[in-house]
């Protein structure tokens, strides 16, 4: 699974991580999370994410 990366704070989501303080268990790929998922760090719309390697 792909980790992706917040264009504005530089956040990384990993997918192998999840979000457990919003309630995304570890595991969930990126693609997955709710539409009205924000990043943890700044808030930034999941739009506002692009793939990293």
């Amino acid at each position: 699974m792909k980790k992706y990366e917040c264009s504005v704070c530089g956040y990384v989501y990993e997918p192998e991580l999840g979000d457990p303080d919003h309630g995304i268990p570890p595991g969930t790929a990126f693609e997955a999370l709710p539409d009205d998922w924000t990043c943890p760090v700044c808030g930034a719309a999941k739009e506002m994410f692009t793939p990293i390697d």
